[in-house]
């Protein structure tokens, strides 16, 4: 099968959605309750492209495998350095690598920018997305507990970072 990372684009915002939706519904990983409305997948996508941050897609037999974004950490000026991602993978396709490809595009762009750090935001529980982050360099940074709630239990945040500039390096 062949995977081709692009640029994500308007017209790809229903199976982004669609995804987005089978982890709120599914998973931990996504801490909203509610599906998304095409109309707020396609500001969440005006949004991102708004502030100049990427969308990618892993494309895959003509449909979208799988997304990964990053944006702001925190909102104020001090955090300008370092970003927050996100990478998820259609459950049809998982296994198959097309995560790694885009986690592997997404670091490649923010070094490409001159961020100094990403930060993945990930559910403790989800062993299978820590071990994911670790394969590329994440360490764990921080937990904290039962911070969020979702299907009837209280639910630890593991932050995961990357250091993607040597310390103490500032560029841009």
């Amino acid at each position: 099968m062949e995977i081709n990372i692009i640029g994500g684009s308007l017209a790809h915002v229903p199976e982004i959605r669609s995804i987005v939706n089978h982890n709120i519904l599914t998973a931990s990983s996504i801490y909203d309750y509610g599906e998304k409305t095409a109309e707020e997948m396609e500001q969440w996508f005006t949004d991102k492209q708004n502030a100049g941050w990427p969308i990618l897609i892993a494309e895959a037999e003509g449909k979208v495998a799988g997304y990964a974004t990053y944006g702001t950490f925190r909102a104020k000026e001090g955090y300008k350095y370092t970003v927050e991602h996100s990478v998820y993978v259609h459950h049809e396709y998982q296994g198959k690598g097309i995560g790694g490809m885009l986690l592997e595009a997404l670091i490649a762009l923010c070094r490409e920018q001159g961020y100094h750090t990403m930060i993945g935001c990930i559910d403790a529980a989800n062993t299978g997305s820590i071990a994911f982050h670790k394969r590329y360099g994440f360490t764990e940074a921080g937990l904290l507990k039962q911070s969020a709630f979702k299907f009837g239990q209280w639910l630890d945040l593991l932050f995961m970072q990357l250091m993607l500039q040597p310390v103490g390096v500032v560029r841009g």
